[in-house]
């Protein structure tokens, strides 16, 4: 447990929501919220593809989803699965036997799309597939594919639209006798998207797969899913999710876990407050910032870290935080532990000191001490 524990006022009551499993891991109910990327290999690239999986594992990724176009993708697909670390999910277009394929070869999860891959009757064999082979499947609508019926009937893509076909593909599994799935409705407009789950959410108690898509490069996009999943998280809608970006897929994981966190709905690694700096800084801030964020990726334990560059607010968010250092003068400058000043310390030494500080409080944490 962190220094800062999450007080009562900033807790945030989830959706009900029944649980499915995707490989070994829990999604809705009372499990964690899981975060999810996508590799962006060529898949029949074997070993470029399970490289990307391993880095976004390492990052933190609960489940990874893998594109799976043409037979060549699932004929390299079971070993890809063997050498995963995490659940692969089989993303699904057009082909129905692809998923077929995909499910056969050891996908934990089908990611199918209602409007584009196919016919009920073709919907059937993929679903037979899952079932055959213990897989789930996901729902996957977005609003720059839906079902030309839908189209003509609503004029243009809206949440209606989306919800509406998205509960048409919910009873075709259900008329199949299968529940084992989640679902997403998702748009690159962040009122569009949340609309459609807000709407989803009343209607189904089925896990809710959050997403912005095509939400852009690594900044614009971070932001607008930020915006978009976060509304939608704070009002308890999300089971998992991801953030969909123009930029490495690791970058992906970074940020869902960054809005998982800033919403004290997730806990991993350093989470470090920090100040943009200004003339009063007794210390270069940013540059600090920078190295401590590359030198403590690799700590996991949840850890609260504040790097000040003064004394106006310095001490104060020194206090709520396992780690701390307060800018002063002379080239030196505080380092707090558990809220409590505990020595001075110059600023040339300061980036080693924390680390060193920040990986022993990890190591204590996860000691139980």
């Amino acid at each position: 447990m962190t220094h800062n524990p999450i007080r009562p006022w900033r807790d945030i009551e989830r959706r009900k929501s029944r649980q499915i499993m995707v490989g070994n891991v829990p999604v809705g109910g009372d499990a964690p919220i899981t975060v999810q990327t996508m590799t962006n290999t060529i898949t029949s690239d074997v070993a470029a593809t399970v490289a990307q999986i391993e880095a976004c594992a390492e990052a933190g990724a609960d489940i990874v989803r893998v594109s799976c176009p043409d037979e060549a993708a699932t004929a390299a697909f079971p070993e890809i699965v063997r050498e995963s670390p995490v659940p692969l999910v089989a993303d699904i277009h057009f082909h129905y036997k692809r998923g077929v394929e995909a499910a056969e070869a050891g996908a934990a999860c089908l990611r199918i799309n209602p409007g584009n891959i196919g016919s009920p009757d073709r919907v059937r064999e993929v679903i037979a597939a899952a079932k055959d082979n213990g897989c789930s499947i996901r729902i996957g609508v977005n609003a720059g594919s839906l079902e030309r019926h839908l189209l003509e009937k609503y004029g243009e893509p809206c949440p209606d639209a989306m919800i509406e076909s998205g509960l048409d593909h919910i009873r075709i599994l259900l008329d199949n006798n299968f529940d084992n799935f989640k679902i997403s409705v998702k748009a690159s407009d962040v009122f569009m998207s949340a609309a459609a789950y807000q709407g989803l959410a009343e209607a189904t108690d089925a896990p809710i797969h959050l997403g912005i898509t095509e939400a852009g490069g690594l900044v614009s996009g971070t932001v607008k899913s930020a915006i978009g999943l976060g509304s939608l998280l704070w009002a308890g809608i999300g089971d998992t999710l991801r953030v969909s970006l123009s930029a490495d897929p690791v970058r992906e994981v970074k940020a869902g876990f960054e809005i998982l966190k800033s919403l004290g709905l997730r806990h991993r690694g350093v989470n470090i407050i920090s100040c943009p700096s200004c003339a009063r800084q007794g210390f270069d801030v940013i540059k600090t910032v920078e190295a401590l964020e590359q030198r403590l990726e690799h700590v996991r334990t949840p850890i609260s870290l504040s790097i000040i560059g003064c004394v106006v607010n310095g001490p104060g968010e020194a206090l709520m935080t396992d780690v701390g250092f307060t800018g002063g003068g002379a080239g030196s400058g505080m380092v707090y532990v558990a809220g409590k000043q505990d020595h001075k310390l110059g600023n040339e030494a300061m980036i080693e000191h924390i680390v060193e500080l920040v990986e022993a409080r990890a190591i204590r944490i996860e000691e139980g001490k």
